[in-house]
């Protein structure tokens, strides 16, 4: 998303060449694949640790550093392995959208007209939404240590289950249609209960 923005806002002459179909596939399986080694490579050293004691887990999700402290074996390859992942893989991708932002911000004031700018900075918005909340909260919960309190889980069902949730809300939310709708379901809502504090009264 970050760089179909960046070829649409710095280069919109050249969009078609920048977005070709070929490069959207790349892409969206580029990112698949990076998760899946990812996760294969997180999950590979943490089968051979042993865990003895409690098995309670202060966590919704069964995430590996809610693991390491329960374990009685030798943690250090796995919370390598996955500072490592965090560094590369979160980061890495982090630095690349943050790029193309910087890019697309220095475009926008360059923009003379503010309706341009406006137009051009709504294109993004529902995206940076996005990224701030995912982003955020999972680099809050992997970086924080782990205390089984009721913030740290906040975070993880954040970046695990509501941003995913209301992903597809956000990026809807420019479409015309579906602010029409919301805006007449709320009037409804509202005239529903004027109608039934004045019957009540």
């Amino acid at each position: 998303m970050a760089y179909d923005h960046f070829a649409a806002i710095c280069h919109p002459v050249f969009y078609g060449q920048m977005m070709s179909n070929l490069l959207c596939k790349g892409l969206a399986w580029g990112s698949w694949g990076l998760d899946f080694l990812t996760a294969v490579f997180n999950i590979l050293p943490t089968i051979n640790l042993d865990f003895c004691g409690d098995y309670t887990i202060p966590h919704y999700s069964c995430d590996l550093p809610s693991l390491f402290p329960l374990s009685c074996s030798d943690i250090f390859s796995s919370f390598t392995v996955l500072l490592c992942s965090i560094l590369l893989y979160g980061f890495g991708t982090y630095l690349l959208i943050f790029y193309s932002y910087a890019c697309i911000v220095s475009t926008i004031l360059g923009i003379s007209s503010s309706s341009g700018r406006s137009k051009s900075f709504s294109t993004c918005s529902s995206h940076l939404i996005v990224v701030l909340l995912f982003y955020g909260s999972a680099f809050l919960c992997y970086l924080m240590p782990t205390s089984g309190s009721p913030l740290e889980l906040i975070f993880s069902v954040q970046y695990s289950l509501v941003t995913p949730l209301v992903n597809s809300l956000i990026y809807s939310l420019k479409n015309n249609e579906v602010k029409t709708a919301g805006k007449r379901t709320l009037r409804k809502y509202f005239h529903f209960r004027q109608s039934n504090k004045e019957a009540a009264g």
